[in-house]
Order: structure tokens, then sequence, then C-alpha cells
């Protein structure tokens, strides 16, 4: 008979916010969410966050969570942090960052990305040595951005580090990260090429980064690798006792939420709809497609991904310019109307200097259909990722089982009813829609169950069942939606899109 419960702690550090869960270790049964914003900075393509505000965020989300759920501090038994990928966090002497982290959708090392990606042999050196082509949100062309353009900050970094490697960091002393996450810099190998499930020295060199830098890295997400300090657990109101596993990158963290892995599901695509648009699946073929990232699951499987830098914020800019609401939207198609909402730059198609385009438009347009095709131009964009996805994974395309298979639809998007329609739409898929909506926190808890328990991760999470959904029949696929926004991409690149 139990005689005390078990909770873990899932910390979503993401790029606006931090969220906390509390997740009863035994049953899955989420207890509470605690949340803090981050203050994101910057204009044209710089985008910027104090690190120490995430650490704030973080202590204030879990101590909300652990309040909320009516829990001793002592049932408290494990945590783990999954955070938002790529930033460069340069770290000093004292062990604080030396500047603002540039994020992951900080497009000005866009010319140091084509010239790394043209160095070491070319795109294909570096698809076999690390299973991606460095573009612009790459943490490798960061480094190199800050090399070249605040050499005094990198001549002071002592420690470079991701944003949940941070974290991790602040909560045990110890600097780890772990392959999901590490694959993510374009300096981990991984499957593959002279750096083969390390750091790659030839690309340490041509980025004159030292090893010494760089945290160890884990052999998973769910490997213990330490306690809270006095001063982490004296912030967090926890006890020193509680167990710290090496944590992840919010992709790989959504993946094990998800059920994704080994342990799991395998070749099953998701399709996440965020600030960012995301397609990942877990999957055991090595990717080799230079418009993917080809990252490392947390669990010894590959996650291909695709990501689209304009999605549910850039759909919401256009609803905001028309003064409409975010639902009321009307086929823009159906009106000769074509939007690529390309509003920051964009990473898949990879133009990091685009701006958003408009095309169609007449007297008698009505903006709801401007909206409409603001949705339909992101989710094309997402979708066709998508497609270079499943073949990155070894998928026939034209195979029915691999053509009907369900997306698993996840992020704020999804809880939208337009989202959802317009996927549908234009992948003719049947939908899975998860009914909880903390995937990467509930993930990240997972692994601190993982590191009490000794169990797989994924496992763990199967068995919660946090990845269980409704299911959405498919909608008749609008192949002429589809091959409108195709011809208007096609024409309009690089003339426009530039």
């Amino acid at each position: 008979m139990r005689t005390s419960r078990s909770v873990v702690i899932g910390v979503d550090s993401s790029t606006q916010s931090t969220k906390a869960v509390a997740v009863d270790t035994a049953t899955g049964g989420l207890l509470a969410v605690g949340r803090a914003p981050h203050t994101v900075t910057g204009t044209g393509g710089a985008r910027e966050s104090d690190p120490e505000e995430w650490w704030t965020a973080l202590a204030t989300a879990v101590r909300a969570a652990v309040r909320d759920a009516g829990i001793p501090a002592t049932a408290v038994t494990g945590i783990a942090v999954a955070g938002q990928q790529h930033g460069l966090v340069a770290l000093g002497a004292d062990g604080r960052a030396l500047r603002p982290a540039l994020l992951w959708n900080d497009t000005r090392s866009a010319p140091e990305a084509a010239a790394l990606a043209a160095g070491l042999g070319g795109p294909k050196s570096w698809l076999e040595r690390t299973g991606s082509v460095p573009v612009a949100s790459m943490t490798a062309a960061k480094w190199q951005w800050l090399r070249e353009h605040e050499p005094a900050h990198a001549a002071a970094t002592t420690g470079v580090r991701l944003p949940h490697d941070y974290l991790t960091e602040r909560l045990t002393g110890h600097a780890v990260t772990d392959p999901g996450d590490a694959s993510g810099t374009c300096w981990y190998g991984h499957g593959g090429g002279a750096g083969r499930d390390s750091y790659d020295p030839e690309i340490l060199d041509l980025l004159s980064l030292d090893p010494a830098l760089l945290p160890a890295v884990a052999p998973s997400g769910a490997t213990r690798v330490g306690t809270l300090t006095a001063a982490a657990a004296e912030a967090l109101g926890l006890p020193r006792t509680v167990v710290v596993a090496a944590g992840t990158g919010d992709n790989m963290a959504a993946a094990v939420g998800l059920g994704l892995g080994g342990a799991g599901l395998l070749d099953h695509p998701v399709v996440s709809l965020g600030t960012s648009g995301t397609v990942f699946a877990a999957t055991r073929t090595r990717p080799a497609d230079p418009g993917l990232a080809g990252f490392a699951a947390t669990d010894g499987t590959y996650l291909p991904l695709g990501c689209t830098l304009n999605c549910t914020l850039a759909v919401d800019r256009f609803a905001a310019l028309l003064g409409l609401d975010r639902e009321d939207a009307a086929p823009g198609a159906d009106a000769g109307v074509v939007v690529l909402p390309y509003l920051d730059g964009e990473r898949t198609p990879d133009l990091p200097h685009a701006a958003g385009l408009v095309t169609g438009l007449r007297h008698t347009t009505d903006p709801r259909a401007i909206l409409g095709a603001a949705y339909e131009g992101a989710a094309f964009t997402v979708l066709h990722a998508l497609d270079g996805l499943l073949a990155a994974c070894g998928l026939d395309l034209t195979d029915s089982a691999v053509r009907d298979r369900p997306l698993r639809l996840i992020g704020g998007g999804a809880r939208g009813r337009t989202w959802t329609d317009t996927v549908r739409r234009l992948s003719g898929r049947p939908l899975v829609v998860p009914a909880a909506e903390e995937l990467v926190a509930l993930g990240a808890a997972a692994l601190a169950g993982g590191a009490v328990t000794g169990e797989d991760p994924v496992a763990l999470a199967h068995a919660w069942g946090t990845g269980a959904g409704e299911l959405l029949p498919p909608l008749a696929r609008s192949t002429e939606t589809w091959d409108r926004i195709a011809g208007v991409l096609t024409a309009a690149s690089p003339g426009l899109l530039r």
C-alpha cells in the first residue's frame, strides 16, 4: 500500500514563458501548472532574452505548481527542464551570462550560417557529420556571429550553454546536456561522421570553440545528473534531495510527452502550431535532408524536424492588422488570395531575409479571406516540410498506410477551430489532438520520472496516456489551394522574398 505520494516536476522554458507541471509519478495525473512570463527584446532580426529572467521564472513557476497542487514540498522527488532549442548562452567567469542570450529565432547570423555551410566540404559533409546544415537558427551560427560582431564577449566566454543546459546547471551545479538538445548546435555529431555521438573536433576547430567550454553530454535526457544545490533548493522551495534529470530540448520533450520513441511510436508524424511551426517524428532512420534538422531524440532514436518561423504569431498579426478576431477567417484561395506570411524571415524554406507577401487582392476582396489566406500560407509551409520529413524517415509518400496515418496536432494552434480546419483541408489527413495542453512540460516530467524510477521515459509517458486525444476524421484535400500557394512561392522566389 502506498504511504506517500511521489511527485515529479516538468519544466518547459519556452521563448515567451516558463510552465512547470506537477505530476503524480505513479499515475501521470496532472496536479497543477505554474506559469511565469519571459521578456524577448530586439528589432529587425535580433531576438534576445536575459537568462537570469529564465531562472527567476523557473523558480516562480515551480513554486506556483507545488502550491496549487496542494502537496508538501517533500513529496517532490524529481525535476527536469526542457528548453527552447538553439539559443546561445555565453557564460562569464562568475557563471552568469555575459550578455543576453541569442534566441533560436534571431536571424542576424544568417551570413555566418551561409559561410559555415559552404565550409567543411559543403552541405553534404555537414549532413554526414551532424545531420543538419547550418542555418541562422543553429547555435554554431550564433557563436560565429558573436565571434565576428562581439569579439570581446567571445574572448571572455568561459562556458557555452543552450537554454536548458543553463537552467540544469543552475539546479545542480553540473554542466551537462543531452544528445537531443546537443544535436541542435551543429557541432555535435550523431550517427555518422568524425564526431559520431560526440562533439565534432573539426567543427569546433572551424568555430575556434574550445571543447572545454561545452557541457558534458549525458547518455539521455532521463539520466540522473545530481540533486538540487542549496541555492537552487532555497529558490524553488524544495528539498535538496530532489533528483535532477539531464533534460532536453523542447521538441524532444514534446516527443516524449506524446509517447514517441524506441519504447513507443515510431514514424508517426507530429505537427506543432506555435510561435514557430514544426513537424517531427521519432524514427530509427538517420535523416539526411538539407531542408530538415537531423536531430537526435533524447532516447537514442532520431528526431528529424522541419521548422518554420512564421505560424500562429504571424497569423495573429494579420488578424490584428485587419481588425479581425483570429477565428473570423474565410478560405483565402477560394477568393484568389494567397498570403506567404514570412514576417520574421523564414527558416523552411531557407529565406532568412524574406518579408510577408500578399497577392490576388481585388476591390471586392473580403478581409476575412486575407486572414484565411494567412492561415493557409502558414499551414502550407508547415505541411510542405512534413512531406520532406516523411521521406527522410524512409517512408513512401504514395503508400496509403503512410498517406492516411493521422497527424498528431499540438501547440496553441491545435486549440483553434480555424487552424485545425485549415490543416485538415490542406493535408487530407485525420488528426489526433491530444487532450493534454502542456506536452513539453509533461515530457520533461516523464524524464524526471525516469531519473527517479529508472523506467524508460517514453514508456512511462505512454503509460500515463499524455498523448491520448480526440481523433478528427479527414476532410477532402484541397489540392487547388495547395497548388495555388505553391505556384506563388515558386514565382516569388527569389525576386520578391529575398
